[in-house]
C-alpha cells in the first residue's frame, strides 16, 4: 500500500509486538462519544482520561513504524487519511484494543488530526462561527462565538503536543517560535491572525491565540443586515471607498477592524495598483494587481529584520495607486501620512483608539515615537492635509460590533483638529435577552468636506441621495418614537 514503510503491510512487521497491550485491554472501556464534545466537558473528562492518551501514544507509536511519513505527505488529504485508517484498523485489530465502532472512529480522526494537521484544534478550526480560539496551556481552550467567550472541552496531552503544534504553525510562514524566540505573531494558510507566546514568558504552558476568518468573506450588505451600519451608512461607506478618501479604521481588539478594511477594499478600482503592508498578512484583496507584503522579525543573530516603517518607505518605490496598512503602530505613521499627502490617494491602515479624536491623538503620538523634533502644529497639519476620515468600530458590551462613528477630519482651528461626525451610532437601551438596542443615525450634515471630491468622481447624486435618506429615516424614527 502506497505510503507504507517496506515490509510494514499486512502484519506486524515493523510494529513492536509486546509492548502495546494498553491499560484499556485490562477491562477498561470508553464511553461512548459524546454527541456535541466541543460543548459537553463533563463527558469530556471522561473519555480523554490518561488511558485514552496511553493507548493513543501506543497506536501512534505503531503507526509511525509501519508507515513512511515522507511518501505520506505526498498525497492529498483524503488519500493520506485513508492510508492512516487503513493501518489504524490493522493496529487495533492486531493487538486486541477493547474499542467501540464510534471510540475506534473517534481515535482516527485524533489521530489523522495529529498527523496531518493542527491536533485538537482541528474541530475548532472547522466551525465558522468560532471567530477566536484562546489556548491558555495545554488543559484549558477558549472560543469567541457571537461576541462572547467560552470555555470548552478541547485539551491537549501536555504542554510538549501543543508546543509542537505551534511550532508547525509558524514553520508554514517561515518563522520559528522556542525558548530564545518565545514571541512570535504569524498567520494560517487561509490568513488568519495567529499569535504565540512561549515559556518562560508564560508561565502556565504555551499560550496560542488564533483570530479566525470566515471562509464566505463579509460584504458591507451583510454588515448591514448584521446591524454593524444602516444601509445609508452602508452607501456612504461605498462611495468613500470609491472617490479615493484617505481612510483610517479605529477601534479596539477584536472590534472588527481587519473586517472592515477588507469590506471597504472590494470598491476599489481593478484597474489600480494596490500594495498591503502587514506584520502578518491577513487582508483578503479581490483585485488583480496586488502586491502584499510582510514584514520579517530578526534572526538568532538578531539582524535581518523587515519593519512595517521598512515596507511602507519601499511601497514609495514600487510605483504604487493606494498603499493600505493593516495595523498602523509605529513611526510608520509618518510614512504614511506622507504617502496619502503626496498622490497616493485612497490609502487606508487601521490602528487601535477608542474614538475618532482619540485616534488623531494616536497618530500623532506614533510620529512622535519616531524620533521626530517637528512641532506639534506641523504634525497636525500633515494629520489634516493627509486624513479624510476616520470610521469607528467597537464591540459593545453585549459583544454585538458595530460602527458607532463615521467622521471627517475638517480642518485645524488653531492648533486643534476639529472634525465632524457624519454617521453615529446611539444606544438606546437593552431587550429582556440582554441585548443591546440601538440606532444609526445622520449628523444633518448635507455637505461633507469630500464633496468637491464625490463630484470629481461622478459620485454627487449617489452622496447626496445617501445623506437625503439618511435624514428622512432619522425623522420618521422620531416620529414612530
Amino acid at each position: 500500500m502506497f505510503g507504507r514503510r517496506p515490509g510494514a503491510g499486512g502484519g506486524s512487521a515493523g510494529m513492536p509486538p509486546k509492548d502495546l497491550t494498553p491499560s484499556a485491554a485490562s477491562g477498561k472501556t470508553w464511553l461512548p462519544k459524546s454527541e456535541n464534545p466541543a460543548t459537553d466537558p463533563a463527558a469530556d473528562s471522561k473519555r480523554r482520561s490518561d488511558d485514552y492518551y496511553v493507548t493513543k501514544g501506543m497506536i501512534v507509536g505503531a503507526l509511525i513504524e509501519a508507515i513512511d511519513l515522507s511518501q505520506l505527505l505526498r498525497l492529498d488529504a483524503d488519500a493520506a487519511r485513508g492510508e492512516i485508517r487503513d493501518i489504524v484498523n490493522e493496529i487495533i485489530a492486531l493487538k486486541n484494543f477493547v474499542m467501540t465502532i464510534a471510540e475506534q472512529d473517534e481515535m482516527l480522526d485524533d489521530i489523522c488530526n495529529d498527523v496531518l494537521g493542527f491536533g485538537p484544534l482541528e474541530p475548532l478550526l472547522a466551525r465558522d462561527e468560532i471567530a477566536d480560539i484562546m489556548v491558555n496551556g495545554c488543559n484549558c481552550t477558549y472560543i469567541e462565538v457571537d461576541g462572547k467567550i467560552q470555555l470548552t472541552n478541547i485539551r491537549f496531552k501536555d504542554n510538549t503536543q501543543l508546543m509542537n503544534i505551534c511550532q508547525r504553525i509558524v514553520s508554514q510562514v517561515g518563522r520559528r517560535v522556542d525558548e530564545a524566540s518565545p514571541i512570535c505573531d504569524a498567520r494560517l494558510l487561509d490568513g488568519s491572525r495567529v499569535n504565540v507566546i512561549a515559556p518562560p514568558l508564560a508561565i502556565d504552558g504555551p499560550s496560542l491565540t488564533i483570530r479566525k476568518f470566515r471562509r464566505e468573506k463579509l460584504t458591507l450588505d451583510q454588515l448591514v443586515r448584521y446591524g454593524s451600519i444602516s444601509p445609508e451608512g452602508a452607501e456612504l461607506l461605498k462611495i468613500i471607498g470609491r472617490v479615493r478618501c484617505n481612510v483610517v479604521i479605529s477601534g479596539g481588539t477584536g472590534s472588527g477592524k481587519t473586517t472592515l478594511l477588507n469590506c471597504l477594499t472590494h470598491f476599489i478600482q481593478h484597474d489600480e495598483r494596490i500594495i498591503t503592508c502587514e506584520d502578518a498578512a491577513e487582508l483578503q484583496l479581490q483585485q488583480p494587481h496586488v502586491v502584499r507584503l510582510e514584514t520579517r522579525p530578526p534572526s538568532l543573530e538578531g539582524t535581518g529584520a523587515v519593519t512595517m516603517r521598512d515596507l511602507v518607505r519601499n511601497c514609495l518605490r514600487m510605483r504604487p495607486e493606494r498603499i493600505i496598512v493593516g495595523e498602523v503602530r509605529g513611526p510608520e505613521a509618518f510614512d504614511l501620512l506622507q504617502a496619502m499627502n503626496t498622490g497616493h490617494d485612497g490609502s487606508m491602515g487601521t490602528l487601535h483608539a477608542n474614538s475618532p479624536r482619540e485616534a488623531l491623538s494616536r497618530i500623532e503620538s506614533m510620529i512622535t515615537m519616531g524620533g521626530y523634533s517637528l512641532p506639534s502644529r506641523t504634525v497636525r497639519e500633515m494629520i489634516v492635509s493627509s486624513v479624510d476620515i476616520i470610521i469607528q468600530a467597537a464591540r459593545l458590551r453585549d459583544g454585538s460590533r458595530r460602527i458607532t462613528h463615521i467622521t471627517e477630519v475638517a480642518g485645524l482651528e488653531g492648533d486643534v483638529i476639529t472634525t465632524q461626525d457624519l454617521f453615529i451610532h446611539e444606544v438606546l437601551g437593552e431587550d429582556a435577552h440582554g441585548r443591546l438596542i440601538g440606532r444609526h443615525r445622520s449628523t444633518g450634515i448635507g455637505r461633507p468636506r469630500f464633496w468637491d471630491r464625490a463630484r470629481y468622481f461622478n459620485e454627487e447624486r449617489r452622496l447626496a441621495a445617501a445623506l437625503d435618506a439618511a435624514e428622512l429615516r432619522d425623522e420618521k424614527q422620531s416620529v414612530g418614537g
